[in-house]
C-alpha cells in the first residue's frame, strides 16, 4: 500500500452537498501547510468523477449525500484507484455504517461533532497509510474491527448490482417516485421502471418499503 511522500502536500478533495460545510472543512484543512485541498464534490457521483481525474491521496467524503451516498462513492473510487485514502464523515457512530465503510475499504470513519479537532489528524493519518477512527465511536466497535469480526466476506446481491442500479436504489429509498428519480438521473421513466424491477429481483425484495428498509440496515439512507 502506497505511503504520501511526507516532502509533497497532501491533496485532499472535498465531498459534502452543504458548501458552508465544505468551506469550514476547506479552512480548517489549509491551516495546516501540509495539505492542499485540490478539488470539491456536492454529490456522490461528482466525487467519483473527481477522484478519477485529480487522483487526490485522501478523499473525504459525507455519509449522506444526493444521488448517491458516501460509502456507495468510496467503492466505486476505490475500484477506479485503490491507492485513495478514504475518510468518511458521519454524525453517527452506528455499528452498521462503521462496518460498511470499512467493508467497502476506507481507511478512517469520523463523527462530524469532531471535526474542528481532528479533521486534520485523520486525513493527515490516512495519508500515512494508518486508520483513524473517532474516539467518540464505541470500544465494542473498534474490537469488533481489530478482531475482523465486522468485515464483510464475499460479494453479495447488492455489489452486483450496477452503478446506475444502486443511484435508483438510493434515490427510491430517499422517498423519490419514478418520475422525480428520472429528472434527477436524465432518463426516461420507463428506464427508471426497468433499474427498479432489476434491483429488487437482485435483492429479492417485492414491494418498496422492503427496499428502503433494505436501504436503512445496509446504511445507504438514514433513518429519520
Amino acid at each position: 500500500m502506497a505511503v504520501h511522500d511526507g516532502n509533497k502536500k497532501i491533496r485532499v478533495l472535498l465531498a459534502d452537498d452543504h458548501t458552508l460545510v465544505r468551506q469550514g472543512f476547506r479552512r480548517i484543512l489549509e491551516d495546516d501547510p501540509r495539505v492542499q485541498v485540490v478539488g470539491e464534490a456536492s454529490t456522490g457521483l461528482a466525487a467519483i468523477e473527481q477522484c478519477k481525474e485529480l487522483k487526490p491521496d485522501v478523499a473525504v467524503l459525507d455519509l449522506s449525500m444526493p444521488d448517491l451516498g458516501g460509502l456507495e462513492a468510496a467503492s466505486e473510487i476505490l475500484k477506479a484507484n485503490p491507492e485513495i485514502k478514504i475518510l468518511i464523515l458521519s454524525m453517527y457512530s452506528n455499528e452498521a455504517y462503521v462496518r460498511k465503510a470499512f467493508a467497502v475499504g476506507a481507511k478512517g470513519y469520523m463523527l462530524k461533532d469532531a471535526i474542528e479537532l481532528d479533521l486534520t489528524r485523520a486525513v493527515t493519518s490516512l495519508a500515512e497509510g494508518k486508520a483513524y477512527m473517532s474516539p467518540g465511536i464505541s470500544n465494542l466497535v473498534i474490537e469488533g474491527l481489530k478482531s475482523g469480526s465486522l468485515q464483510e466476506a464475499g460479494q453479495d446481491a447488492y455489489d452486483r448490482l450496477s452503478l446506475r442500479e444502486k443511484e435508483v436504489l438510493q434515490l427510491i429509498a430517499q422517498g423519490k417516485s419514478n418520475k422525480e428519480v428520472a429528472a434527477l438521473l436524465n432518463i426516461s421513466v420507463n428506464t427508471v421502471a426497468v433499474h427498479r424491477a432489476r434491483v429488487m429481483e437482485s435483492l429479492g425484495v417485492h414491494r418498496t418499503a422492503e427496499l428502503v428498509l433494505y436501504a436503512v440496515r445496509r446504511g445507504l439512507v438514514q433513518p429519520h
